[in-house]
């Protein structure tokens, strides 16, 4: 089976992680695929949004730590494993397209990696998430770290990095860690996608692109770039779709240019 699915349901599509006998561990290879996949939907417009889930019970436990001996044994290679992580999480808050975790069961380390770089975490309450780094002498990576702080806030936090506990579902909503808890976290998912598909997708990755770039800190946000955005979405033919719709009292749509 391929560790990493992907199906399409509509305009939305699923990440699977697919490793469910070791509760959907990631490989170096799945962090670089996974990048693949998420870069792959910039250009596809049929997609208008994605979630990330896992197979089985757990959405995943993280790194797959069994390799580690041989792909991530000193500092070189944990800074070319960190280049792929970094790539794969940034393909994710790259896509101009709303993303959703999806979480159920374990969602700990680089799941929660994962997680983070997402827009949206629906988890049900059988989520248990966490960071364990600090029982691994790791370091979480800096982009993951202000990703961290963004959703939960400096107490928080440290709380999660220094501990390396791992939180309830309702504890984890209370922190910021989790945006909604639902009994069914992917139908919510995709309540909400086909929601938010009826929205202009010019404006969607116009606000992503600079709320993401505000959130990673001074400097992060290319105000050039974002300008681009603002007069690309003035200029569009969705802007004058979304006018027309709106005086003839009709739902608009929106191509995505």
């Amino acid at each position: 089976m391929e560790e990493i699915g992907t199906e399409r349901r509509g305009g939305i599509a699923h990440i699977v992680l697919n490793r469910p006998t070791v509760r959907n561990a990631v490989t170096l290879t799945m962090w670089r695929e996974l990048a693949n996949i998420f870069s792959s939907f910039a250009a596809d417009q049929d997609v208008r949004g994605v979630i990330l889930r896992g197979a089985g019970n757990d959405f995943s436990v993280g790194a797959d730590i069994s390799e580690f001996n041989h792909i991530r044994e000193d500092r070189h290679q944990a800074a070319a494993y960190e280049v792929a992580v970094d790539a794969c999480s940034g393909a994710i808050a790259a896509l101009g397209k709303p993303v959703v975790a999806a979480i159920s069961g374990f969602c700990l380390g680089g799941g929660c990696h994962l997680a983070l770089a997402c827009d949206f975490r629906f988890a049900d309450r059988s989520t248990t998430i966490g960071i364990p780094s600090a029982k691994l002498s790791i370091v979480y990576g800096v982009n993951s770290v202000q990703r961290l702080l963004a959703l939960t806030g400096l107490s928080n936090a440290k709380r999660i990095l220094y501990s390396a506990d791992r939180f309830a579902a309702e504890d984890a909503a209370r922190m910021g860690l989790i945006d909604e808890l639902h009994e069914d976290a992917v139908a919510a998912a995709e309540e909400v996608l086909h929601r938010l598909s009826g929205n202009a997708p010019l404006s969607i990755s116009g606000a992503k692109f600079m709320l993401n770039g505000l959130t990673m800190g001074s400097g992060a946000l290319d105000l050039a770039a974002a300008q681009r955005l603002v007069d690309e979405a003035s200029d569009s033919s969705d802007f004058k779709e979304g006018r027309e719709a709106f005086v003839q009292k009709r739902a608009p749509c929106f191509r995505g240019r």
